[in-house]
């Protein structure tokens, strides 16, 4: 099954636009708290199952985390599920850093 992908450059122009893909942080808790993408939607691989009512079908969805390999995970869980128009963001939030993009902090509740 192939994974559609999208680099930090082109979700970096598709955030600006006036209807943004939902984009959503697929890490542990604990790396949300280090560092994230603004507006990244906190929902951590090992709860996807759990909370795919939580994930849009009726727009675009990009899915990330460190490096990519947990969200072409996520991506491959949703196609599987029906899901069309889900999308990785390639090498991750890494990359998304070293094109020199903002990183922000995400308050993360350890309590859930």
């Amino acid at each position: 099954m192939l994974v559609k992908e999208i680099n930090a450059d082109e979700l970096f122009q598709w955030l600006e636009k006036e209807e943004p893909p939902r984009l959503i942080d697929v890490r542990t808790l604990s790396e949300m708290s280090q560092a994230a993408i603004a507006n990244g939607q906190p929902l951590p691989l090992a709860t996807l199952p759990l909370r795919i009512q939580d994930v849009p079908k009726d727009q675009p969805v990009v899915f990330y985390c460190r490096t990519g390999a947990r969200s072409a995970q996520a991506c491959m869980f949703m196609a599987q599920q029906g899901y069309d128009n889900v999308y990785n963001l390639h090498s991750g939030i890494v990359s998304w850093a070293h094109s020199g993009f903002p990183i922000v902090q995400m308050a993360v509740d350890f309590s859930n």
